[in-house]
């Protein structure tokens, strides 16, 4: 237990100091020069979004896995715990990042799934910060699916590690930096390419889902990444986004005849 405390203050110090390259990394080379560090809606990602809803979240998610385990014994499976850590990483990052992928291109597909989604594409100055704005819904479903495979069948460690390499590579990938990775891009996505994916510009809808192996758009041609040219609009200008916490929870369930953004980045239900 010491040990698993002690690989946990770890992991929080070194996601503490990744944010702190990355915030420095945007006043130093910032993709938008006029963006703002304190933006619109700043306190409501860090507080409500990072520090409220990750904790209270991250306890259903611990009670979830207890309750399956009790149901169904999957943690006396032990075939990917004896794999080596970084083995156990590997396979948990691919894995679900190639789910995420699907699953995030079908939340642009679906005008039902859109409504969880919308909330994370609602922020309309895209920074380090910007990629904890996520609806609560869909954070339960990506997470649970996310970490009750990790928590039931991989090394205590795993759980820690990955949520450690999810937060850094969330920040990179929002955040405010003017990357040129070049042929890299490729393979591994940054905000070269996902500011775009946020970007509230019509030939970028529906474009650019990777989260973290960018090779997902690249095979099944969702990448849009034009040369030479930069996003400068985010945000959902069709819609008045709520600005409240608790507001843009409850805009999700709204009625479907009063949505009038659906029409621009979601293209069918399913």
């Amino acid at each position: 237990m010491e040990s698993i405390n002690t690989f946990r203050l770890l992991c929080t110090t070194g996601t503490v100091a990744g944010a702190m390259i990355m915030i420095a990394l945007e006043r130093k080379y910032p993709y938008s020069k006029t963006q703002r560090f304190f933006r619109e809606g700043f306190f409501n990602d860090f507080f409500w979004y990072t520090l409220v809803q990750s904790f209270v979240l991250g306890l259903a998610i611990s009670f979830l896995a207890e309750w399956v385990d009790t149901q169904t014994g999957w943690s006396r499976f032990t075939f990917i715990r004896e794999q080596h850590l970084m083995t156990q990483l590997a396979f948990f990052l691919i894995t679900h990042d190639f789910y995420i992928y699907w699953f995030h291109r079908l939340q642009h597909h679906s005008k039902t799934l859109w409504r969880i989604h919308e909330a994370h594409h609602s922020v309309r100055d895209v920074d380090w910060l910007a990629g904890m704005r996520s609806h609560s819904l869909e954070i339960l479903i990506n997470q649970s699916i996310e970490f009750l495979p990790i928590l039931l069948l991989g090394s205590p460690e795993i759980a820690v590690l990955k949520g450690t390499v999810d937060a850094l590579w969330g920040m990179y990938i929002h955040s405010n930096i003017d990357v040129h990775s070049g042929k890299l891009q490729y393979l591994i996505n940054g905000p070269e390419m996902h500011r775009w994916h946020h970007a509230d510009e019509e030939e970028a809808y529906n474009q650019n889902f990777s989260t973290k192996i960018a090779i997902w758009d690249w095979i099944f041609k969702t990448t849009y990444f034009p040369k030479g040219k930069k996003a400068s609009r985010y945000g959902l200008s069709e819609v008045d986004f709520p600005k409240n916490y608790f507001h843009q929870q409850a805009f999700a369930f709204r009625k479907f005849e009063d949505d009038v953004v659906s029409e621009s980045p979601v293209e069918t239900d399913s």
